[in-house]
């Protein structure tokens, strides 16, 4: 199996990991009283879903972060296929410590093109709790494991791998542990699909 030609030139450009939102940090308050289109854009820097952000948002203000990181996980739990879709455009490359897209470009090109090649849509997966030196080793054998899915189990996963991420983003900005400095989910340019493959 051929390499996409975007996946390949992405990861020899050691391509920018999920650190999180580049919003500043912000605290329940501020997102309970916030304009609409202001905790809209917030959400959506978590998942870029406006569903989603949009029922998060109409449902505020939210006594406590327990309570709105519950309805996040509730509306994440509600996407349908297409709203899945569409947060799955918007979303980066694993979160690997700097370098090792390069030093194991061919081993992560390979896996890539092969799960885009089965489910027509790119690898996604939540890292947040994973220590560094072991991302790679989980990434490929996620990879591994998820391509013996049928393409109902793997929307599945998907989603579930998106709620974690969302959630981690959404914990993080109202936490006080934002990362300004990081790449944002909304992104194109960090977008891995292999050419010719219908969205989930």
């Amino acid at each position: 199996m051929s390499t996409p030609d975007n996946v390949t030139a992405h990861l020899s450009q050691h391509a920018p990991a999920d650190q999180g939102p580049t919003l500043p940090a912000q605290n329940l308050e501020h997102f309970n009283t916030a304009p609409a289109p202001e905790a809209h854009h917030t959400l959506l820097t978590c998942l870029h879903s406006p569903r989603w952000a949009h029922r998060l948002t109409a449902h505020r203000p939210y006594p406590d972060l327990p309570s709105l990181l519950a309805a996040a996980d509730e509306a994440t739990y509600d996407l349908s296929p297409s709203d899945l879709a569409e947060a799955l455009t918007a979303e980066p490359l694993p979160s690997l410590p700097e370098g090792m897209y390069a030093a194991a470009s061919m081993a992560l090109s390979a896996a890539y093109a092969a799960y885009e090649a089965r489910f027509g849509h790119s690898f996604v997966i939540c890292l947040d709790d994973t220590a560094p030196a072991e991302a790679l080793d989980l990434v490929l054998a996620a990879i591994r494991s998820r391509l013996t899915n049928d393409p109902e189990e793997e929307r599945a996963a998907t989603a579930e791998e998106l709620r974690h991420l969302a959630r981690g983003r959404l914990e993080r900005i109202l936490r006080g542990a934002g990362h300004p400095s990081a790449a944002a989910p909304a992104r194109p340019s960090v977008q891995v699909r292999a050419h010719g493959q219908t969205p989930l």
